[in-house]
Formats: C-alpha cells, structure tokens, sequence
C-alpha cells in the first residue's frame, strides 16, 4: 500500500467513513506519523494544519473515533479511513461534519453475515452458528419457522422487549439460512429492488 506523501508537501486527504453505516464522517489531513499513530493506537489522529501539530480526534470533547480498517485511493494520494465513532464528530455537535445523521445501525448487518460465513467456513465447538450448519438445512430450516412463530405471539402483546428479542432472532437465523442456501442477501435485495421498479 503505497501512498504518496509528497505530492502534497507531506500531507494527504483522508476521508473517515462510519464502519457500520457507511455515511462519509469527516475529512482531514494525515502526514505519514498520523498515519503511524492512528494505526499503532487504534485512535483516528490527523495532522492538525491550523495547530501544525498532530491531533487525534476527540481529544478534547472524547469523541474518539476508533481505527478500523484503512484504503488508498488509486493515485495512492488519498486515504479512506473506516472507523467506529464514539460520540458526535462534528465540533458543532452534529453526527457528521457534512450535517447528516448517522444513526442507522442496519450497516451492522454486514458485519453480522461475515461472521455467519466465517462460522461456516471455520467451525468451532463453541459457536452455536457453527453447531446449526452442523445439524443441516433441515434444522436451520426448522429454526427460521419457531422465530417466525414466536415472533408473531409477541406482536400480539404490548412488550417491545420480548418483540425486539424475538425479531432480532428472527432475522440472525434467516440470515444463518441465506448462508446455508449459499445465496447472499444482496440477491434478495435485487428481488425487492426489482418488485419496486415494476
């Protein structure tokens, strides 16, 4: 991964994306020791041009944005940075510093189905994913419908808790069965997407 600190005296744009959400947080500049402190300490940290000094976000109001990943764009002269925000961003207090909300969660899922696949892929004793692949489609199968049941009982009833639980166990275990089946959820989407457009 090469980048080009030289092109812009020692500097180079780094755009910071929500890991989950994907909504675009902030832009700053990182010389190659921001870049160094921001992997070595798991805390976003720029080069600060007005303070010509090294800045880690969220320092000052403890908004910190966790360092998760990291790309370069093609020219290797701007930096795409994924990262986890505590608090936020903007220090008008708004989510972002482009004044949009970043309040979805749903980029979650994601994240969700990566680990069902590695589950899958890499089976563990311990993993009760692991253990249902490990029973068939047939008992993953048998799952999907006692959620959907049991789901349907609570919404009969006034408890969000027990709502909540029972469709988040609803849709981990559809997503379990989209993995077993072998088809991704972006093939269910494009259906959607297409019932849509009709």
């Amino acid at each position: 991964m090469n980048i080009d600190f030289e092109k812009m005296n020692g500097l180079v744009p780094a755009i910071v994306q929500d890991a989950i959400s994907g909504k675009v947080l902030m832009q700053g500049y990182m010389n190659e020791e921001a870049l160094a402190k921001t992997q070595e300490t798991g805390k976003v940290t720029f080069f600060s041009r007005s303070k010509n000094r090294l800045w880690t976000k969220g320092e000052t109001s403890g908004n910190f944005m966790d360092f998760v990943s990291m790309a370069v764009d093609c020219d290797g002269d701007s930096i795409l940075i994924k990262a986890k925000p505590s608090g936020p961003v903007c220090h008008t207090g708004a989510d972002t510093c482009f004044f949009e909300v970043n309040a979805s969660k749903t980029g979650f899922i994601d994240q969700l189905r990566a680990i069902i696949k590695d589950r899958k892929n890499n089976p563990s004793d311990q993993s009760y994913t692991a253990s249902l692949f490990a029973k068939g489609i047939n008992k993953v199968a048998q799952k999907v419908g006692e959620e959907a049941v049991e789901i349907v009982i609570e919404a009969k009833d006034d408890n969000k808790e027990l709502f909540l639980g029972e469709a988040a166990d609803l849709l981990f275990h559809y997503l379990v069965l989209l993995e077993a089946k072998g088809y991704e959820l972006d093939e269910v989407m494009e259906v959607l997407i297409q019932r849509h457009q009709k």
